[in-house]
């Protein structure tokens, strides 16, 4: 081929290939989910600022504060005010319901009378960013003049709360989200991070337990998952029980009287021998023998069992990770009880 054709061959190729792909344009955030995102990456930081102090000089006097509240005989009183105050009210909710008798103390109210609220025994944790704030002050007074405890949670040390607290936890100095650098926003988040971390530390130094929990959160699907087995099982004349030995008719009429798809064996001494279950018998139906058989020729040797003690919540797992509907309630080797799906659902667990 002349060097001209081969030029020409090669430009017609060249001329053939698709155009090259730009990428697709990454659409610009709205200018509300921008501004969301500044404000959590904001109060992240100042989050992150206050795990760093934690790990200094601040964890000192977090622990110091620990101690004294664990050791305190009457209530924590949380009071503050404004923004600082809000995040008091929720404080002292998340002592009281974690084990830590606590209420709230509003101090323009604790002025005028409020202040007997506050007894001797009891331990004061006062919240102002500042550390000036001018309403905290009669009760700042009564607490030193009565001996009663005082935690500051303040972001200036040598402020008057901070100089007058037995503990100073000394928040951070860290950027309000607010575009002005005024509104409470960082400030409430660490406030906030804060007073939890004391809660759950008084928690799990007082030893508290998902069944104490349970007490104070009666209420909703969190109090039903808190709830134990042995208030929902079926005991006595309600369990659908026969012996080893019993024969297949006997038992299929029991579990026909009791009417929970299942009947539990036992030994001779009452210890639990197994289960039966009506998928055993619809696996079984066409054998001839079926009615002449003894109950252990279908029953499952290893059934899921709980003891009366386990969280209707652990019992609900169990259930729908194996793919059951019935659980048998034992204690001492021996079943007290059987728990059915259709028991967690009326429960309000699921």
């Amino acid at each position: 081929m002349a060097p001209a054709d081969t030029a020409s061959a090669q430009r017609g190729t060249a001329r053939s290939l698709p155009p090259a792909q730009e990428p697709a344009p990454v659409p610009s955030p709205s200018p509300a989910v921008a501004s969301a995102l500044r404000t959590i990456a904001t109060e992240r930081d100042g989050l992150a600022c206050l795990m760093e102090s934690i790990g200094n000089g601040l964890g000192t006097a977090f622990t110091a504060a620990v101690e004294r509240l664990v050791t305190a005989r009457g209530r924590v009183i949380l009071t503050g005010m404004g923004k600082s105050g809000h995040i008091g009210r929720k404080i002292a909710a998340t002592f009281a319901s974690t084990g830590t008798p606590a209420l709230y103390v509003h101090p323009a109210e604790a002025s005028h009378g409020d202040l007997g609220m506050v007894q001797p025994e009891d331990v004061v944790v006062a919240l102002s960013w500042s550390g000036e704030t001018t309403e905290l002050a009669d009760i700042i007074g009564y607490a030193r003049r009565y001996r009663v405890g005082l935690i500051a949670i303040t972001a200036n040390a040598g402020s008057t709360l901070g100089r007058e607290a037995d503990v100073c936890l000394t928040l951070p100095k860290a950027r309000e989200a607010c575009p002005n650098g005024l509104a409470p926003t960082t400030s409430t988040a660490m406030q906030l991070a804060l007073g939890d971390a004391l809660a759950i530390a008084l928690l799990e130094a007082r030893g508290f337990s998902a069944r104490e929990f349970g007490i104070y959160h009666p209420g909703g699907r969190l109090g039903a998952s808190l709830r134990q087995v042995r208030e929902v099982m079926h005991a006595g004349g309600q369990m659908p029980l026969v012996t080893r030995g019993t024969p297949m008719r006997a038992a299929i009429a029991e579990i026909d009287a009791k009417g929970f798809g299942a009947v539990v064996v036992v030994e001779e001494d009452g210890r639990l021998a197994g289960i039966v279950t009506d998928g055993d018998l619809r696996r079984n139906v066409f054998r001839r023998d079926l009615d002449s058989l003894a109950v252990e020729a279908l029953m499952s040797g290893t059934p899921r069992t709980v003891s009366p003690e386990t969280l209707l919540a652990k019992a609900l797992e169990i259930q729908e990770s194996m793919k059951i509907t019935s659980l048998i309630v034992v204690e001492n080797e021996r079943p007290v009880g059987l728990v059915h799906y259709h028991d967690l659902l009326r429960s309000g667990v699921a």
